[in-house]
């Protein structure tokens, strides 16, 4: 199938709408002009993205340090007095 965009014309497209959404069906593209003039371009829709489902990615961390939630040292002037010095 060829990748060119075809242009055709606003009143043509009204006219001939089930045969130019057929062939958007199949894969092709249109621009609609009015005098000329691009205003719309007709394409096919993008396959939705299937859903990411919960627990995919169990077992894929394989190392995590023993200390991942500790504090970091940038962040120790807005931390609570409690957690600076290590006292909870």
């Amino acid at each position: 199938m060829s990748t060119e965009i075809v242009e055709i014309g606003a009143f043509e497209a009204k006219t001939k709408l089930s045969a130019l959404l057929a062939q958007v069906e199949k894969g092709r593209s249109f621009y609609i002009t009015k005098h000329g003039r691009r205003i719309a371009e007709v394409k096919p829709v993008a396959p939705k993205r299937p859903r990411a489902k919960f627990g995919r990615g169990k077992g894929t961390v394989l190392d995590m340090a023993p200390d991942f939630d500790a504090p970091l040292e940038c962040f120790k002037d807005y931390m609570p007095l409690s957690l600076r010095f290590g006292t909870r």
